[in-house]
């Protein structure tokens, strides 16, 4: 396993849609999300708010990125205390802003063989938790992930969008360290 690195030429080619978009950040949302979801074989939230919602509305994710905070600011009590469901089992992983790092990536592929439900706590940044999550996630999955000021975002796990992750994962080169 290996470390990923954003840079700067690929920023804007994450903030496009690789699902569905789910205008909101209320607990509606998340009920419009559940309505939609079928049965998928993983059901996987990055960030706070959207793990928030889908908890509020009854979903227990099976895996949840969460690290106290959103827009760059400390989420409410009430957040924080919200994602601490009573059926997660809580791992705390180091991963630097605009990284990927091998433990982060370790977790994600120990996640994916848990039966029971995690809530992965990101001391950094989980934003980009969601990439490797969909490139190794089992097939009909699900990564839910949210958009300040916009929404929550479905993506579906296919074949096909694993391998445009990867795609991404891939472009993502560390600078060597010096």
């Amino acid at each position: 396993m290996k470390k990923y690195c954003l840079p700067k030429e690929l920023r804007e080619e994450l903030r496009k849609l690789h699902g569905t978009l789910y205008p909101g950040d209320g607990v509606e949302t998340a009920r419009n999300i559940i309505r939609d979801l079928k049965s998928p074989a993983k059901i996987i939230t990055v960030g706070d708010i959207i793990t928030f919602n889908l908890l509020s509305a009854g979903v227990i994710p099976n895996i949840s990125f969460v690290d106290e905070r959103t827009k760059r600011s400390p989420v409410s009590n009430e957040v924080t205390h919200g994602t601490k469901h009573p059926q997660f089992r809580t791992i705390t992983v180091d991963n630097p802003p605009g990284t990927i790092t091998e433990e982060l990536l370790k977790e994600v592929a120990n996640a994916m063989l848990s039966d029971n439900p995690l809530r992965i706590f990101v001391n950094g940044e989980e934003d980009l938790a969601a990439l490797p999550s969909i490139a190794m996630a089992p097939l009909s999955s699900v990564v839910i992930y949210g958009l300040p000021e916009e929404g929550a975002v479905l993506v579906r796990v296919t074949e096909d969008k694993k391998k445009e992750i990867q795609s991404l994962l891939d472009r993502m080169k560390c600078k060597e360290e010096k």
